[in-house]
């Protein structure tokens, strides 16, 4: 852990010194969010406000009593960001020697977590936040706290180090370079506290940089120490209200805060150690910061189901989807093709800002004895991104299964469903496997009113939505109200448990009858019914736009 990366530090500087450069290595910018049931009601505005903010490390403190699963999702998409997640754990009396086991329960969690995560889904450290001083026996037995404080921490960076991919990190108070280690009376508990973590989060709560009682001058000695010591430092700030104003920029506000910390950076130019910098704490940033104005980025989809298009009209297909307004195309993918068949147009369609996801599918998928051709869609796409530049990968991979037009379906239909949940689960397993490849599926919209097999209380459909990590919902009607009919209870579930839902429409001619296709209508009175949609779900937040089903179609429609 540490070893490796004093190690790669002086790697770097050689190399530096050698060619005539230091590495620019990017600051950290990291705020604390303790209480974790925010990001089960709020994660969408969480990971706004990180991108909005630049925020690229977020330490959650993790409640162990929670499963697994309420952490996967909020942890992946903001890796996808690029945003670190570690955990935060800590309290007063986890100082005390009594209170080992409980101190260690966090890491053992993590390493739990993690052996069972993701790749994109892993906690990347792992900071205790312990601040004995707020024992109400510190002034008179501070000694005896420290030693066992210190015993504490070396049995915690010793456990944690065991993993080389987790970072041993603390929040220390700026003033413990004026007290000096029990025993060790000529090196300062600042210094040895430093010596024992990866990275450390001096909380400099001072709302300005200068002046005696300033924030450079406060920390002065620690970033001494830890450039010695190679331990990296994050200076923290505060933006929690307290009855000292000038330890918080509550009063002052973000503006000012920011335009303090912006200078911190050629102030520590000297210090390799700092790192960058952290705000305390979510919570009280976002009450005092200015929203910015409400955008909700909204999808407009069509489907390509003939994949010699990619080659024969790919310009013509660009510029129907930028007259559109199309940001997202599911692409059939002819698997015998070469890789190169397919980067130009990935790489172009996402240059003019397109999701582009892989698709394919047929009726017999459902079932278990045709497993084995998703799992050759999924290898194939994910060979394919391993291949290319980021740039030209695919987004996500997308399944179009419809089993209801089996004969089997009507002589078993429960037999089906099941069948089509085990090839499900194995398709959102395999193509989350070390990928941020994002699974999909279309599903027809009534398919609410089918139980669940082995759980009648759940509908299909909401089995279904749970998996994913979005779902298109078929309502091929031809009006505003029949569509919103048929997918607003399954808009309801799909917010209640934070997933995405896209609703399709039908372009083609059909024959099951009136009210399903805009064929007959035309595209422009397609276009008044879909505003009227999208008025009725925009309150929803798991409605994530229109796909118009399908290029052909849509593209050679009457008006």
């Amino acid at each position: 852990m540490k070893a490796a990366r004093i190690y790669l530090s002086v790697l770097c500087l050689t190399v530096g010194f050698l060619f005539g450069f230091s590495p620019a290595e990017k600051k950290s910018k990291a705020t604390w969010i303790w209480q974790s049931e925010m990001i089960g009601r709020e994660k969408q505005e969480i990971l706004d406000f990180c991108k909005s903010n630049d925020i690229n490390l977020v330490y959650l403190r993790i409640e162990m009593n929670k499963p697994y699963d309420y952490y996967r999702d909020f942890i992946r998409e903001a890796t996808e960001m690029g945003i670190e997640v570690h955990a935060v754990a800590g309290h007063p009396a986890w100082s005390l020697k009594s209170n080992e086991k409980r101190m260690m329960n966090i890491v053992h969690w993590v390493k739990s977590y993690n052996r069972e995560a993701q790749k994109n889904e892993r906690i990347r450290g792992i900071q205790l936040d312990i601040e004995p001083y707020l024992l109400p026996f510190w002034e008179t037995d501070q000694k005896r706290i420290i030693r066992e404080w210190q015993a504490n921490v070396q049995a915690f960076t010793a456990e944690v180090s065991k993993d080389e991919n987790l970072v041993a990190s603390a929040a220390i108070p700026f003033w413990l370079d004026d007290i000096p280690v029990p025993g060790q009376e000529e090196m300062s508990l600042s210094k040895w506290m430093i010596s024992q973590f990866d990275t450390v989060c001096i909380m400099a709560y001072r709302d300005t940089l200068s002046g005696q009682n300033g924030i450079l001058n406060l920390i002065d000695q620690e970033m001494k120490e830890a450039d010695e010591l190679e331990t990296r430092v994050l200076v923290a700030v505060n933006m929690k209200p307290l009855a000292e104003d000038h330890s918080s920029f509550a009063k002052e506000g973000p503006a000012h805060m920011n335009q303090q910390l912006e200078q911190l950076p050629a102030h520590l130019a000297q210090h390799p150690s700092f790192t960058g910098v952290a705000i305390h704490d979510y919570r009280y940033w976002k009450e005092v910061t200015p929203l910015p104005p409400a955008t909700k980025q909204r999808y407009t989809g069509t489907y390509i189901w003939r994949a010699e298009l990619i080659g024969t009209e790919k310009e013509e297909l660009l510029s129907f989807a930028e007259q559109n307004g199309v940001n997202l195309l599911y692409v059939r993918l002819d698997l015998e093709q070469p890789i190169s068949y397919y980067r130009d147009f990935v790489r172009e369609a996402r240059e003019a800002g397109i999701e582009i996801h892989a698709m394919g599918g047929h009726p017999i998928w459902a079932l278990s004895e045709n497993r084995s051709k998703i799992m050759k869609l999924v290898n194939w796409v994910r060979a394919y991104n391993e291949a290319v530049s980021t740039e030209e990968q695919f987004h996500g991979i997308h399944l179009d299964i419809e089993p209801y037009v089996l004969p089997v379906w009507r002589q078993d239909k429960e037999e089906v469903l099941r069948q089509w949940m085990g090839n499900i689960e194995a398709f959102v397993e395999e193509t989350k496997k070390e990928t941020s490849l994002e699974a999909s599926v279309d599903l027809a919209a009534w398919l609410d009113k089918t139980p669940t097999p082995g759980q009648p209380e759940l509908p299909f459909s909401h089995w279904m939505i749970k998996q994913l990590d979005h779902t298109t919902l078929m309502a091929f009607r031809d009006r505003a109200p029949g569509i919103i009919g048929l997918v607003e209870n399954q808009m309801k579930y799909a917010e209640s448990i934070q997933k995405k839902l896209v609703v399709a429409v039908e372009t083609k001619e059909s024959h099951e009858g009136n009210g399903i296709t805009f064929y007959e209508e035309g595209m422009g009175e397609m276009d008044r019914q879909l505003d009227l949609v999208t008025k009725a779900l925009d309150r929803y937040s798991s409605y994530w736009g229109l796909a118009i089903h399908a290029y052909d179609y849509w593209k050679n429609g009457k008006e």
